[in-house]
């Protein structure tokens, strides 16, 4: 039996200690389409589960420097008004940076190779969030010289 079938039926979350209560599974009426709220963008008219931006920033500084990507990412959460739940951050030895600022409508990601002032960038934004608003930021806080990006619409019907 699937996993979300078990939780389901209220099947395999017996505890361990016969003398303790089943635990119960609570089952909620779907809410009708009309009153959902889905958080889908809608970018030039379409509408997409979410705009994911490709970003690639060429002959760039401070990609060693852990506290400007922070700095940075936050920059771009609060432009692109977004929500921040968590960043994390790992410092490569001797060089490199990747990490990831979990949002509420997605997430933006970081992955630099200083060495050759190169860094890579997804910044996936669902719901109201201006992605767009992160590119300007981007290029300024790390001088790049070239920046180029690539746009996805992401779960849209084709």
């Amino acid at each position: 039996m699937r996993q979300d079938a078990l939780l389901r039926s209220g099947m395999g979350l017996e505890k361990p200690n016969a003398a303790r209560k089943k635990a119960r599974v609570a089952i909620v009426a779907p809410v009708p389409a009309e009153e959902r709220v889905d958080h889908f963008a809608v970018r030039n008219g379409v509408p997409c589960a979410g705009v994911h931006l490709i970003i690639d920033l060429h002959e760039a500084e401070g990609l060693n420097d852990i506290d400007l990507i922070d700095a940075t990412l936050r920059r771009c959460v609060l432009a692109a008004q977004a929500t921040l739940l968590h960043i994390h951050l790992h410092h490569f030895h001797p060089n490199g940076v990747s990490g990831v600022a979990v949002l509420a409508e997605s997430h933006i990601s970081i992955h630099t190779w200083p060495e050759i002032g190169y860094a890579a960038l997804d910044v996936f934004m669902c719901g109201k969030a201006q992605p767009d608003a992160c590119i300007p930021i981007l290029r300024t806080a790390f001088k790049a010289r070239r920046v180029a990006v690539n746009e996805l619409l992401r779960g849209r019907d084709a």
